[in-house]
């Protein structure tokens, strides 16, 4: 299913700061993590930690489950697929033939 344009709009704008990418990355390489766990990784205070996961969740690229008295913090990859899909995949089909036909064509030269 598609995002609506304004979902779309705040996938972007969470993806534009260099922090909250790093916060993606961090939570690509370790899934689950607390927010004191995303904290030492990052050069910013808590609170700066905390509104750029609050952000993260608006654009629904993190998912948080409650363990008790923890807030654990999971990547949520779908809405960067949605990205690929329209944006990406259509464009790298045609310029992954024209490559395939000119490596056939090169290969011919050479027969």
């Amino acid at each position: 299913m598609p995002a609506r344009p304004d979902d779309t709009d705040l996938l972007f704008k969470a993806l534009a700061d260099p922090g909250r990418r790093r916060l993606l990355d961090l939570l690509h390489a370790h899934d689950g993590r607390t927010l004191n766990e995303l904290c030492e990784h990052m050069d910013m205070s808590r609170q700066g930690v905390t509104q750029h996961l609050d952000l993260l969740v608006a654009a629904n690229l993190v998912v948080t489950v409650r363990r008790g008295r923890e807030k654990l913090h999971f990547l949520n990859p779908v809405p960067l697929q949605d990205i690929y899909r329209r944006w990406i995949a259509k464009f790298e089909t045609p310029r992954l033939k024209a490559l395939d036909d000119l490596k056939r064509r090169l290969e011919n030269d050479d027969g």
